[in-house]
C-alpha cells in the first residue's frame, strides 16, 4: 500500500497490531531514505543499533541468498521483542523475489525494511509494495521550499535554538535538495550557534555561506549567465556534493521560474530592481547581483521555453531508463548555449 499523504511510517509500523512486513523508501533522496528508514528500525527494534534485533546487509546478499532474507524476519530475537531486517541498495535485480516469496508465507513477526533509491512507476518491487496490503511504499523525493522551512526550523529546534526568520529565507535560498545534506549544514549552524538560544542571519551567513550545498547554485548561475566553460567542473562538484541529477533539474526549474517573473514585470515597464524586489523570498545582495546579469540575457518567451525544457528533462529523468546525469549535462550545455546567444 501507499503511504497516506501527510502519514508516518514509523508511526505506522509502530501501532499496535500493524500489519506492515516490508517497507519500501524510493526515490532519489537518499538522506531522506536513510533518516526515514532509521526512524522505522528504531519503531520495531527501540534501538537501530541492536545487535539482537537488527540486522544490516545488501541487496547483493539478498541476491547471493535470497531465502535468508525470509529466515532473518522470522527468527527469534535472544532478548525478545521484533527484529527489524534492514536491507540497503534494494532493487528489482536484487530483491524483488525474494521480497515476493516472503509477502506469499510472511513466517515471524519481523519487518523488512528496504532502502531502494531511484525507481520508475513500472518497478517491481515498488509495484509489489503499493499493491500489497502487508507492505508499504514510501517515496522520498527531494525538499521543497515549503519542506524546507520545516526542516530547517525543526533541526535548530532540536538543539535548543530559535531562528530569526530572515536567516530562515538565507537558509532555504542556500540548502539543497538532499536532505542528509541539509541537516548536516544545520548540525554544524548548531554547532556555531551553541549556547546562543537564536540564530540570526549573521550566524547562517558565517557558517552556511560557503557550504558545499551552494556547489549547485554555482551550476545554476553557470548555465543561466552562459558560462559553458565552467559547467563541467561545477556539475561535477555538484554531484559529489550529494545533489542528484533530478533534484539539480529541480533547482533549475525554481530558478527560470523567478527569472521569468522578473523578466515579465520588466518587460511590461517595472525598473528591474523593483521587478526583484517582487520575488518571494527577496534575493539577498550577491543572488540578486546574479539575478540581474542573467534576466537581460533571457526574456520571457526564452524563459518559458527554458521552463518548458527542463520539465521535459525532468520527466525523462523519472520514467525513460535514460542516463539521468547525462540528460541533464545535456540540458544544462543546452541552456548555457542559449543565454550564451541571448547576449548577442
Amino acid at each position: 500500500m501507499k503511504l497516506p499523504r501527510g502519514g508516518n511510517a514509523a508511526q505506522l509500523i509502530a501501532a499496535p497490531k500493524s500489519p506492515v512486513r516490508v517497507v519500501l523508501f524510493f526515490g532519489e533522496d537518499s538522506g531522506l531514505a536513510r533518516e526515514q528508514a532509521k526512524a522505522c528500525v528504531v519503531a520495531v527494534a527501540g534501538d537501530a543499533g541492536d545487535p539482537f534485533r537488527v540486522v544490516e546487509f545488501s541487496g547483493a546478499a539478498v541476491k547471493a541468498d535470497p531465502a535468508r532474507l525470509a529466515d532473518e524476519a522470522a527468527a527469534i530475537a535472544f532478548t525478545g521483542g521484533r527484529r527489524a531486517i534492514w536491507v540497503r541498495d534494494a532493487a528489482d535485480g536484487t530483491v524483488a523475489a525474494a521480497v515476493s516469496s516472503f509477502l506469499e508465507d510472511p513466517a515471524g513477526d519481523g519487518v523488512i525494511i528496504l532502502e531502494a533509491g531511484e525507481l520508475t512507476n513500472k518497478s517491481k518491487l515498488r509495484l509489489l509494495a503499493e499493491d500489497h496490503a502487508l507492505a508499504l511504499a514510501v517515496p522520498c523525493y527531494h525538499d521543497s521550499v515549503r519542506d524546507l522551512d520545516g526542516v530547517i526550523r525543526e533541526t535548530l529546534r532540536s538543539h535548543g535554538l530559535d531562528v530569526a526568520p530572515d536567516a530562515v529565507e538565507y537558509l532555504k535560498e542556500r540548502m539543497g535538495g538532499d536532505r542528509m545534506v541539509s541537516r548536516g549544514e544545520l548540525d554544524k549552524l548548531a554547532l556555531y550557534a551553541l549556547g546562543q538560544g537564536r540564530v540570526e542571519l549573521a550566524d547562517a551567513e558565517a557558517a552556511v555561506g560557503d557550504s558545499a550545498v551552494q556547489s549547485v547554485g554555482d551550476l545554476v548561475a553557470a548555465a543561466a549567465e552562459g558560462r559553458t566553460g565552467d559547467l563541467d567542473k561545477a556539475l561535477s562538484k555538484a554531484l559529489l556534493d550529494g545533489e542528484s541529477p533530478v533534484g539539480i533539474v529541480r533547482v533549475l526549474i525554481r530558478h527560470f521560474q523567478r527569472i521569468h517573473l522578473v523578466a515579465s514585470l520588466a518587460t511590461a515597464g517595472k525598473p528591474l530592481e523593483a521587478a526583484m524586489n517582487s520575488l518571494v523570498p527577496r534575493p539577498f545582495k550577491r543572488d540578486a547581483d546574479a539575478l540581474a546579469r542573467q534576466v537581460p540575457k533571457w526574456p520571457p518567451h526564452r524563459a518559458a521555453a527554458a521552463l518548458n525544457r527542463l520539465l521535459e528533462v525532468e520527466r525523462q529523468c523519472k520514467t525513460t531508463g535514460l542516463p539521468d546525469e547525462t540528460v541533464c549535462a545535456r540540458a544544462l550545455l543546452e541552456i548555457s548555449e542559449n543565454a550564451r546567444r541571448g547576449r548577442r
